[in-house]
């Protein structure tokens, strides 16, 4: 990945949890739903491979399930803070830094699950992405499974917004505000501005965050799955999974 990518989310890993109205209450919901699809009665824990982990949104919330957490980041500063989190979350995760295209900090193989959630693979340039699938592959067992969430870049692509709504929190008395102004390069690339404000006392600070992007068609990822040697390759939309973005979910042969 690119210098842009690891800037961002090494400046954006001690504010990240703004991005939620309550980040803890999140962590527990989507592992609800991330343990739902998974279907635990088929073995319980799994080992499980978060290669996206960011500051731990999801390891954390597979951990506390029970499930074997290794979990990797590009950002030093977001496995950092993911570190934190998880000793006050009370969970014991392996935690490294490594890029999803090589992985090579991971020692270990023969995961029952690789995740890269939270539209992690849109980061990357079709060569990478090429890379980072050839490697997370590389670390599942026979019958080991994928899960990845990106945006609804179908949809997207036809509408192609210039912004999100902001949305605005309330935290201990104090307001914030996050929006996002998207500026597209060409037909498939943009440049997400994440803007955080946050009111504290009468004071407002405003802090900017910016990463390009590259859309990714469903059925893209889908050809280059079953291209991978994978099968079963299934899409869940929000309106079914209670995810906030489309998951796609495949199985190693």
């Amino acid at each position: 990945m690119n210098e842009d990518v690891l800037r961002f989310y090494n400046d954006l890993a001690e504010q990240y949890h703004l991005l939620f109205d309550d980040w803890d209450a999140a962590i527990d919901r989507q592992a609800q739903v991330l343990n739902r699809l998974l279907g635990q009665q088929s073995k319980q824990p799994l080992t499980i491979l978060d290669c996206a982990c960011g500051i731990g949104t999801q390891a954390i919330g597979l951990a506390k399930g029970g499930h074997r957490v290794v979990a990797s980041d590009l950002s030093p500063a977001a496995v950092a803070r993911a570190r934190r989190e998880a000793k006050r979350h009370g969970v014991n995760i392996s935690f490294q830094v490594s890029d999803m295209t090589s992985l090579a900090e991971i020692l270990e193989s023969d995961f029952d699950l690789v995740a890269a959630m939270d539209n992690a693979l849109p980061h990357l340039s079709p060569l990478e992405f090429t890379k980072a699938l050839r490697a997370m592959t590389a670390k599942l067992t026979a019958g080991g499974r994928f899960i990845a969430s990106i945006r609804d870049y179908d949809k997207l692509l036809s509408e192609r917004p210039t912004s999100q709504p902001p949305a605005f929190y309330l935290q201990d008395k104090n307001r914030r505000i996050v929006h996002q102004v998207w500026e597209w390069l060409d037909e498939r690339r943009y440049i997400v501005h994440l803007y955080i404000t946050v009111q504290t006392g009468d004071q407002w600070r405003s802090s900017h965050f910016a990463s390009q992007y590259q859309a990714i068609l469903r059925d893209e990822l889908t050809s280059a799955l079953e291209g991978a040697g994978y099968s079963e390759v299934r899409w869940i939309m929000p309106e079914e999974s209670g995810y906030y973005q489309p998951l796609v979910l495949a199985t190693k042969h």
